[in-house]
């Protein structure tokens, strides 16, 4: 049998790692690196090398470097596409464990965030293990980007008899305006908050959290969308990606 850990790492400050994951990661034989295609994205990788570093200083650990697949993005059929891209990560890893893992050793994954939030390495997994693979895996979990966004911005993300929804940039595109209460909005990258612009929400706005190029924006949603934006392009621009994360807040009634 082979041991998985999938360990959450925190949003983009090695500083924000558990103890629970650091002890985790010592008990790590092979790191699976999977670099993201696209300019700019090897600073993902960078972040973790770094947190290696910091946890593990006595090294004793190997890393296996592979090219993740290109996740889907605007095509006309998003769910088979989605689908298309989780079979050929599985093959990709499927392959990796086969290959670089022996019997008896515990590979170790190094998820940005917390591996239970909008990522799919924990699906994967349970899939494999349902094909029969000679896999085990245990998750730790992480601080996300959300938490992060709160402490930065010094609110809380719940209020007194509220409800919090988290929602993807894709859910948003097609939400009503008057559903948008206390709204926590993930992968987005295109200031699809420009469509709610004449409202009355506010917005808590956050990039690259935990990193040293980490951004902050709040205020009222009508007088900061356009600034939004046009940092979104600016950073993309130079690059070549942006992480952010961002609360769609209605103002408390008086």
């Amino acid at each position: 049998m082979k041991d998985l850990l999938v360990i959450g790492i925190g949003a983009g400050d090695a500083g924000d790692v558990t103890l629970r994951a650091v002890e985790a990661m010592r008990r790590v034989d092979v790191f699976f690196l999977l670099e993201k295609p696209g300019r700019g994205k090897s600073a993902l990788v960078d972040l973790r090398l770094e947190v290696l570093r910091r946890a593990c200083p006595g090294g004793g650990y190997r890393l296996v470097y592979a090219t993740d697949p290109e996740r889907p993005k605007e095509v006309p059929d998003y769910p088979a596409a989605m689908a298309a891209w989780r079979e050929e990560r599985r093959r990709l890893l499927a392959e990796l464990f086969g290959r670089e893992l022996a019997e008896g050793e515990t590979g170790g994954f190094l998820v940005i965030g917390d591996p239970g939030l909008y990522d799919g390495t924990i699906e994967i997994f349970h899939e494999l293990e349902a094909q029969g693979a000679a896999v085990s895996f245990e998750v730790v979990p992480g601080i996300t980007s959300l938490q992060l966004l709160a402490a930065r911005h010094r609110i809380a993300l719940n209020r007194i008899g509220e409800t919090i929804t988290i929602i993807s940039a894709r859910q948003l595109a097609a939400a009503d305006a008057a559903s948008l209460d206390n709204v926590l909005v993930v992968l987005d990258g295109r200031a699809l908050f420009r469509r709610f612009a004449d409202t009355d929400l506010d917005i808590y706005w956050g990039a690259y959290l935990g990193m040293p190029e980490e951004i902050l924006v709040s205020g009222p949603l009508r007088g900061k969308a356009e600034e939004i934006a046009r940092i979104i392009g600016e950073e993309r621009a130079r690059r070549g990606w942006i992480m952010d994360v961002y609360l769609l807040r209605r103002p408390s009634s008086p």
